[in-house]
């Protein structure tokens, strides 16, 4: 019996819920293959989505259709924006969730979602036809078929997992690994490496004394990730717990190193240089007496704390003893210790921007199976890999985002066109165009975009377009307003400002940086009516505002840039160009770019190894 599928999703974490439920949205008739229903998007580190860079990230996906927004406000048991204290392109949304509501919550949607179908099994090799994905097999003999393939499998390609000296077949604690589709891959061409990553003990909140940590609780204003999240906090919100690591435990920690897979060789993968295991962090930073943990909640009616900063695979009798020489956890309890996984990846490279395969047409990768680590991260290239696979089963355009455009492009365009060497994971600092690329504004640059594609209705441009009248409003009365120094001269005060002496325009207060636009609105008389805004409405759309006036100069310099750059982002290179018979380019220079193969000069130019003089020659030849 055959099952025939237009596009197949194997893996049910954050890539494969995207993928397989934006496919579906497109009309596609999509299958989503997990080895566990029970565990779609599971949060297999910290019970939190966003936070720098990755907030941003959050809000793109939803702009563009996705669903890992609405899923975290849903089960959001805390939410803060995070660099408030700096200038808005710093500025990021961070939820702690509910782990088990997260997944449940997807899981929901899933399967609710027309033109899905769901299967659970294990997914051992993938069908071929000369060169083009048909399909996969599963570990039961059972085929199916499909138009294209998406594979985000996360850390289960051959994962091991890592507690001391003690090793064991997994994807991730209590979850078996998934073998064969490297190998097959292998078979093709593809290069294959090994990544490290891991996660923290997770304690019995009972066991812990939060009076003597300094409580961290969450903004109480209502906000969301969603644009169009206009629902109240559906669960009880949470505070995190700061405390410290000291000497003490510094001491117990290096009494375990040679138990460490990671300092005895055992683990040969490569982990984050940016979230480092606890027994690294010790080690890298000899100098330091102690490093922050965040004690944070798993849920809304659960005693499970997740201890972040303190990811390890030492063993467990380490962890616990170094653990309880922490001010707080002197009697903590474990459910269960840290742990390292390492992992099979293949060389983003290898993949197109639209993440196709070069090597095999319409297999798509998507998630931590490109090298990279995050929910978002993984979200947000499962989201593009399903967009595009629909799209090119129509034989229709692709569908792929510049750098200028979101931090999904830059995020993309970084691991096609640089690869990784380490576990990537987005910062602000990786995106050229930051004050563009804010969390204020992904509606405004991405949703009229997924509108013409299909991935969100109607009323979502609509929610928009009453958005952007709302700020056009209150900077049209700003920009208008004559306001006098009897009525303003106090607040100016108030906020440690020079006072007027005569009439101005309020816009002229409004640009200054100790003035908050929301405050002002509401010491004005008339002109904009309160009332229609709800709270979080309000907030957000007097901040958007405000962004616009005080930071005008900027955004237009920035825009500027973007759009001469732009120019040499469209100069195509033709796909058969034969980088060998252009001699004066470096030899370095002729390596990598017949290895990755770049769309045109922009790309080019940012391929490490790839030299100034480099390009200038690959644009003489183009006749530029």
């Amino acid at each position: 019996m055959d099952f025939n599928y237009d596009i197949i999703v194997v893996g049910g974490g954050h890539a494969g819920c995207e993928a397989a439920h934006i496919a579906a949205v497109m009309g596609a008739r999509t299958l989503l293959i997990t080895m566990d229903m029970t565990k779609f998007a599971q949060m297999s580190c910290n019970p939190a989505m966003g936070g720098i860079a990755k907030g941003q990230i959050i809000r793109e996906i939803d702009a563009l259709g996705g669903m890992s927004g609405i899923v975290t406000d849903r089960s959001m048991i805390q939410f803060r924006m995070l660099n408030r204290s700096k200038g808005p392109a710093m500025w990021s949304p961070r939820a702690q969730c509910d782990r088990k509501r997260f997944t449940g919550e997807w899981r929901k949607i899933l399967e609710k979602t027309t033109n899905l179908n769901i299967w659970q099994e294990q997914v051992t090799s993938l069908l071929f036809d000369k060169e083009e994905v048909s399909g996969v097999e599963t570990s039961f003999g059972t085929r199916f078929f499909g138009k294209a393939v998406i594979l985000t499998n996360g850390t289960f390609l051959n994962g091991i997992l890592y507690v001391g000296l003690k090793k064991i077949s997994g994807g991730r604690s209590g979850d078996p690994s998934s073998a064969g589709l490297s190998d097959q891959l292998k078979k093709f061409g593809f290069t294959v490496e090994r990544m490290k990553t891991g996660t923290s003990a997770r304690v019995d909140g009972r066991s812990v004394d939060f009076s003597v940590m300094a409580e961290q609780k969450g903004d109480m204003e209502g906000r969301m990730f969603s644009y169009i999240g206009e629902q109240k906090v559906l669960l009880e919100q949470k505070s995190c717990y700061i405390t410290y690591t000291n000497k003490e435990v510094h001491e117990e920690l290096k009494k375990g190193l040679k138990f460490s897979p990671l300092f005895t060789g055992m683990i040969k993968g490569i982990g984050p240089r940016y979230c480092p295991s606890i027994e690294s962090k010790i080690f890298t930073f000899k100098d330091k007496d102690s490093h922050q943990l965040f004690i944070e909640p798993e849920g809304e009616d659960t005693i499970e704390y997740y201890i972040n900063g303190f990811s390890s695979s030492l063993p467990l009798e380490v962890q616990l003893k170094a653990l309880r020489k922490v001010r707080g956890l002197e009697n903590v309890e474990m459910y269960r210790p840290g742990y390292a996984v390492e992992y099979d990846f293949f060389q983003p490279t290898q993949l197109k921007h639209t993440l196709e395969t070069k090597k095999i047409r319409n297999l798509y990768f998507a998630g931590q199976i490109n090298g990279t680590t995050g929910y978002e991260e993984a979200a947000a290239q499962g989201l593009m890999a399903g967009i595009n696979s629909v799209l090119k089963i129509r034989k229709e355009e692709a569908f792929v985002l510049e750098r200028d455009e979101s931090y999904i492009g830059v995020l993309i365009d970084d691991l096609v066109t640089k690869g990784v060497d380490e576990p990537y994971r987005m910062f602000t600092s990786r995106a050229e165009y930051r004050i563009l690329l804010r969390q204020d504004n992904a509606d405004e640059r991405l949703t009229r975009k997924a509108y013409n594609i299909g991935t969100v209705d109607i009323d979502r441009v609509k929610h928009l377009d009453e958005k952007e009248s709302l700020i056009k409003e209150i900077i049209d009365f700003l920009t208008e307003y004559s306001v006098n120094p009897g009525e303003i001269n106090t607040f100016l005060t108030k906020v440690g400002t020079n006072i007027i002496s005569q009439k101005v325009k309020a816009i002229t207060i409004a640009t200054r940086p100790q003035v908050d636009i929301a405050s002002l609105l509401r010491i004005l008389k008339g002109g904009i009516d309160l009332k229609a805004f709800n709270s979080a409405r309000f907030k957000e759309v007097s901040e958007s505002a405000e962004i616009k006036i005080k930071y005008e100069g900027y955004i237009q310099r920035e825009k500027i840039v973007a759009n001469k750059i732009r120019r040499l982002e469209s100069l195509k290179i033709p796909e058969d160009i034969d980088y060998n018979e252009l001699t004066s380019i470096s030899t370095e220079g002729r390596q990598k770019l017949s290895r990755i193969k770049p769309e045109n000069i922009g790309q080019a130019g940012r391929i490490s190894g790839v030299s100034p003089s480099d390009v200038n020659i690959l644009l003489m030849y183009l006749g530029r």
